[in-house]
């Protein structure tokens, strides 16, 4: 059973960074949204590829590690989904990322709370 939680959240972060991905083809490309995207973009592939690591970590410590930087990406994944200006469409897309990312946000910390005890 354990397996099948470390493959749904390794599957969701994927998923969120290729939603996120699919996002920013979307966003007007002003000066502004293109750094923010770049930033986005980085961010979001860094919560799955950390998750990833976590999963590999050689100790519990370096496990909440990876997992404390899974939440720290997550947050600025959020950071700058808030910033980037939709303009007239895709502000209900970037509503449920930003729930997504909340949820993930929650997920790490549940994770952090239980292995740190």
């Amino acid at each position: 059973m354990g397996s099948d939680n470390k493959y749904d959240l390794e599957e969701r972060t994927y998923r969120f960074a290729k939603d996120i991905r699919s996002f920013i083809k979307l966003v007007p490309k002003t000066l502004t949204n293109v750094d923010d995207c770049k930033q986005l973009g980085r961010s979001s592939g860094s919560v799955g590829a950390n998750y990833i690591e976590a999963n590999e970590a050689v100790s519990r410590k370096d496990f909440i590690y990876r997992i404390k930087i899974c939440r720290k990406e997550i947050k600025e994944s959020r950071f700058f989904l808030k910033l980037i200006d939709t303009g007239k469409g895709n502000n209900e897309t970037k509503l449920q990322l930003i729930n997504e990312a909340i949820e993930l946000e929650k997920i790490f910390g549940a994770i952090i709370r239980n292995s740190s005890d």
